[in-house]
Order: structure tokens, then C-alpha cells, then sequence
């Protein structure tokens, strides 16, 4: 298999090995109106490979920013364990930082305020950085949260930083996924950042979605997939030393990062999980396995669905979600199979769904409906969808939960 001539996103280096072609795809929050269900959908290449001089995985196509993010459809605050999540990370750190109303607390990409709204009650001040535009508009309505609508990088970083608004804490959760110029980014938290301050970080974590069959986190938006050995040596290049490192179970896998200016030694948490990487992170025979695990996973979930669908059972779909275009999409499972989705996102609901065009509609169809089975395609939120929906399982209803094996709940 020929090898792209493309540079690695963060180090530079050339000949970047293949992991997973997922063929070409619609982008997978470009959820349709009832106009342009007639229209001709634009598809882009969708292919995973893996850089061996850095360890960072990464997908080949960048498209446009403002094509992907400036009308944005996920809302972080429809979901409680988000909700929760965040809340339990703006406590604790305001606590171990000592935070007060003389603090400063940066949000990138702070979608609709959902995590700074819990500093704000604590007396502690703000500022979110979301670029898309109806969402920053939801924070700045409904939660009176500071948003500029701007794309973050060390241009507005610097601008910021000469405003006198530099951080105590910079937050970036699920974004240094999302953005082309990584370097770029990764310099703007360091020109933010006061001296004594730290930059947290969350992103996909590598192992998990190789070990758990987790190809549906793979879309246009995720441009990386990190490990910590990948993450340690990008940080490093801008005078960030990462001193703490944590494992999350939040999105089937995360890894949390604290950053902080200049040189510090390492915490035992970093030194130990790097030194757990070595026996894998630089193996590509840890990657490639990574294509059959997918194709096992397609053909158990497409049989089990044409089974129940010649039994003439229904079946419907929980969540509206980038993960499940991915997965809809290059299983090639569709209108033949499916009957409807449901999503608690009031912005997706009277939409359809990218290249399957399935339509978008309230939870509460399930009960009227009354499918046989659903599709559960956010299975990152299984726990909190299940005990939402406890009537429609009581009621006989089923749930088919894809990742990271097939099973019937």
C-alpha cells in the first residue's frame, strides 16, 4: 500500500502510514434541511494514518474551518454527564488554583457556555472563544457568558494577551482535535497563559479507540487522535511542560493534560503513562490491526439489523450525532434499515441526517412510535440515554448498542 505524501500535522515528517480508509463521506454535522434533501451533498476523503516519527494519528483531508464550524449543530448542555462532568472539573480546579474575581478563566471553543457557566456562579470571571456563531449566540443569551465569535489561534492569542486579558486557566476540551494548525494553537495557550497559569486539555485518546473499536470518532472534524508521548513532544516545542496527566472515561476514552509555562519536572502521572506508551505507541502492527476490528464490527451490526428488518421489526435511532454519520455511513446502513432518529438537540430536531437523510425528531417519538429496536449510535452516553428512556424499555422497546461490540439491551 503506497504511503501519502503528506507532513505530519504537528512534527513536519513525512511518510505517514495508513491505518483505515473510510472511503468519502458527507461531513458528519452537516445535518440537511427539508430543502436540500434533492441536492447533490459534497463528500471529502476519509483516511487514518499514522505519523512514525511523533506517534500522532491523524486523518489526511483538511476541510475549511468555516465550512465545519461557523453554524455548528452540538450543543454541550442537552447532555447531564457533560453537565456534570464539567461542573465537578470547574470546582475542583477553582479550589486547587485558588481562583477568585482577580482570576481570568479561557475557554476555546466554549460552545454554549456549559463548562464556564459554573466558574461565573462561583464569583470567578470569564471568556469563551467559539467561532460558531449560533452557538456562541446561545451562551452569551442564555447563560450572559462573554463570547468572541472569532477562530482561536496565536494571532488572537497575542491580541488578547496585549488586551491584558491573559488566563489563570485556559480550558480547550475535544478541540485541539478539531483545528489544521496545531502549532499554532498550542503557541496561542502559551503567549494566554499568565506565567503561573495552566492550560487543561482534553482529547480522544488513542488506545481507546483502537482498543475498543472507537472508528466512528473518526470524521472531518477530528483532524488527530492523541497519545501522550504525541502530545508531550508538541507541547514541549512551545515551552509547555505537561506536569499532570489523567485518563477519563468521558466520549469511550479521554485524555486530560495540564500544561503549564516553562520547565517543570514532569509529575509522576506523565512519567508513568509515557512510560506505558513505549510499548505501543511507536508499533505500527498496534494500528493496523485497527481495520479489522472495524470490519468485524460492520459485519456483526449489518446482520443483526437485516435479521430483525426481515422479521419486520422497526427499528429507530438515539442521537443525531457526527459519531453515528460516521458509522450510518461507511456501513452503508440507511432508509432500507432505519425508520427515524431522535435527538434531545432541539438545533438538530426537524433536520435529517447527512447522507442517509433519516429524519431528526424529539425522544418522545420513541413512546409513541414504539420501535422495536433503537439503534443506540451515542453510545458514549449509553448510561444516561438508557435511564432517560427506562419507559420505552419497560414498554418491551430495545436498545442496540454498536461499541465496542454488538449487543442487544
Amino acid at each position: 500500500m503506497m504511503q501519502p505524501s503528506l507532513a505530519c500535522r504537528s512534527c513536519d515528517a513525512s511518510g505517514l502510514l495508513p491505518i483505515l480508509n473510510l472511503g468519502c463521506t458527507p461531513l458528519a454535522n452537516a445535518l440537511l434541511t427539508s430543502e436540500q434533501l434533492n441536492q447533490a451533498e459534497e463528500r471529502f476523503p476519509l483516511k487514518l494514518v499514522f505519523c512514525p516519527q511523533c506517534s500522532l494519528v491523524q486523518i489526511t483531508e483538511s476541510v475549511s474551518p468555516e465550512k465545519l464550524f461557523r453554524e455548528y449543530f452540538y450543543a454541550s448542555s442537552f447532555s447531564e454527564t457533560m453537565l456534570n462532568h464539567a461542573k465537578a472539573l470547574a470546582v475542583e480546579i477553582t479550589a486547587d488554583r485558588q481562583l477568585d474575581q482577580q482570576s481570568l478563566v479561557i475557554e476555546v471553543a466554549s460552545n454554549d457556555g456549559y463548562l464556564l457557566q459554573y466558574y461565573k456562579q462561583m464569583n470567578v470571571p470569564v471568556l469563551g472563544i467559539e467561532p460558531a456563531e449560533n452557538i456562541a449566540h446561545l451562551a452569551r443569551t442564555k447563560r450572559g457568558i462573554e463570547t468572541i465569535s472569532e477562530f482561536f489561534g496565536s494571532a488572537l492569542a497575542d491580541k488578547l494577551a496585549a488586551e491584558g486579558k491573559q488566563a489563570d486557566v485556559i480550558h480547550a476540551h475535544n478541540v485541539l482535535a478539531h483545528v489544521p494548525d496545531l502549532n499554532g494553537v498550542v503557541r496561542g495557550f502559551r503567549s494566554l497563559l499568565k506565567p503561573r497559569g495552566v492550560a487543561v486539555i482534553e482529547v480522544p485518546y488513542v488506545k481507546d479507540m483502537i482498543d475498543k473499536s472507537e472508528f466512528d470518532t473518526i470524521y472531518h472534524e477530528h483532524l488527530c487522535y492523541f497519545s501522550l508521548t504525541a502530545l508531550n513532544q508538541l507541547f514541549a516545542r512551545h515551552d509547555l511542560t505537561i506536569t499532570k496527566a489523567e485518563r477519563v472515561a468521558l466520549h469511550g476514552g479521554t485524555l486530560r493534560v495540564y500544561a503549564e509555562p516553562g520547565e517543570w519536572a514532569a509529575g509522576k502521572s506523565v512519567t508513568e503513562l509515557l512510560a506505558e506508551e513505549k510499548g505501543w505507541v511507536l508499533n505500527q502492527d498496534f494500528y493496523q490491526g485497527f481495520e479489522q476490528k472495524v470490519e468485524t464490527l460492520r459485519r456483526d451490526l449489518v446482520e443483526l439489523l437485516r435479521s430483525l428488518k426481515a422479521s419486520n421489526h422497526r427499528i429507530a435511532v438515539y442521537g443525531a450525532s457526527a459519531k453515528g454519520s460516521t458509522m450510518l455511513n461507511y456501513f452503508g446502513i440507511g432508509r432500507d434499515l432505519l425508520d427515524f432518529v431522535v435527538d434531545r438537540s432541539t438545533v438538530k430536531q426537524g433536520r435529517y441526517t447527512p447522507g442517509t437523510q433519516l429524519p431528526v425528531v424529539a425522544p418522545e417519538k420513541l413512546l409513541e412510535e414504539m420501535p422495536d429496536y433503537v439503534l443506540l449510535l451515542t453510545w458514549n452516553f449509553a448510561d444516561e440515554i438508557l435511564k432517560q428512556q427506562a419507559e420505552y424499555r419497560a414498554r418491551g422497546g430495545r436498545f442496540i448498542i454498536p461499541i465496542p461490540q454488538v449487543k442487544l439491551v
